[in-house]
């Protein structure tokens, strides 16, 4: 009998060993391609996604006047992050970007991210570089029709993703996935690197 366990105890324990992580959120390494934009930053410069390499990234799509999904993901984002080891936190960044370029200029999205940590960077841009990246990574978005006060709200996508240092695609959470998930994933991430 115990010839018959060996085999199957030592496969169990090598699956253990291997460089693919099993996340406890969503894997998407091979399902989204590499990070690839070119933006307008938070200070008004034109950025592309080479300048985020070197430390694993997190890329969440919404607005700054989202009255409850944004803020919520950001502040949870926020505490997560800061779960982690101080010296691992310099590795990490999130880098949100604006679906409502029309609002959001790089001076309001300075503000809004400030509040949640250094590690958060608003992006914006022309709408057509905006959409091709929310295409990139199928997220879906719209705008309901405007108020009398011209206020109006954009529907979007909740989906935070994960990069490598290098840019590549790890994982996705979703709202459904607990903070103590994504900081487990987040910290094997960084581990990889």
């Amino acid at each position: 009998m115990r010839r018959l366990w060996l085999p199957i105890v030592a496969t169990l324990c090598l699956a253990g060993c291997s460089d693919d992580p099993s996340w406890r959120t969503t894997d998407i390494t091979e399902i989204m391609p590499p990070l690839d934009f070119a933006l307008i930053d938070d200070d008004g410069e034109a950025v592309t996604a080479e300048a985020y390499r070197g430390k694993t990234t997190l890329v969440y799509f919404g607005y700054t006047q989202c009255p409850d999904v944004c803020p919520i993901t950001l502040a949870r984002l926020g505490s997560v992050i800061n779960q982690l080891d101080e010296d691992v936190r310099d590795e990490v960044q999130v880098l949100f970007v604006s679906v409502d370029p029309g609002r959001d200029t790089p001076e309001v999205l300075k503000r809004y991210v400030g509040a949640f940590g250094p590690e958060f960077t608003g992006l914006t841009g022309e709408r057509e570089d905006i959409d091709a990246l929310t295409n990139r990574y199928r997220i879906a978005y719209e705008y309901e029709e405007p108020n009398e006060y011209g206020d109006y709200i954009v529907n979007h996508s909740s989906a935070i993703f994960a990069f490598d240092e290098e840019g590549h695609a790890q994982f996705l959470a979703r709202d459904s996935h607990s903070p103590q998930d994504i900081l487990g994933d987040l910290r094997t991430l960084i581990s990889k690197s």
